[in-house]
């Protein structure tokens, strides 16, 4: 937050400017809330104000980074397009893809949060600890609570690192699912 002796009122193009070099220094995704409490506005004023630079930086002229919008928050991140030059001019190698377990375990868990690990075992028919335990790692999945019943599994759902590797904002944007007749997931 500006210094207590800054009273004055941003204008809304000063605005997007401290929202773009917030973005830019936190290298992370930022919660609305917290730019509302940055920018003295409300959080859905700050959403709104997200959402017109993110048209402007699709529409003013071609970049290589873009605004995101993931659910609660908000992120400048490179386009897709130039992750080999990045990757090149950073030495970053290329991570090993999700195996196949890992990947049906986090559409059961996106479908479906939150859900136990006992829920994602019973839809596969197979011990998920290891795809569990993977994709905590990367930060796809996250413990979001305790579920009520004796024992307290944990609940596991999406993280905005899965909104923001998959291009989603939000979790309603995922493809419907195509099941067959009898089958459910």
């Amino acid at each position: 937050m500006p210094d207590e002796t800054e009273t004055r009122e941003l204008s809304r193009e000063d605005a997007k400017k401290v929202l773009e070099a917030v973005l830019f220094a936190s290298g992370h995704a930022v919660t609305f809330k917290k730019l509302a409490e940055i920018l003295g506005m409300d959080a859905d004023d700050v959403r709104e104000l997200a959402r017109e630079y993110t048209k402007e930086y699709e529409s003013a002229f071609p970049r290589g980074i873009q605004l995101l919008i993931l659910g609660s928050a908000c992120q400048l991140t490179t386009k897709e397009e130039f992750a080999p030059y990045i990757r090149a001019a950073l030495g970053v190698k290329e991570g090993g893809n999700l195996s196949k377990s890992s990947l049906e375990t986090l559409a059961i868990v996106a479908y479906n949060q939150p859900v136990t690990k006992t829920y994602v075992d019973q839809v596969r028919g197979a011990d998920s600890a290891y795809a569990v335990s993977s994709l905590l790692e990367r930060g796809l999945i996250e413990c979001q609570g305790r579920l009520d019943v004796p024992g307290k599994p944990r609940l596991y759902g999406t993280t905005a690192n899965f909104l923001r590797s998959f291009g989603l904002s939000s979790i309603e944007e995922l493809p419907p699912l195509e099941l067959s007749e009898g089958e459910s997931l």
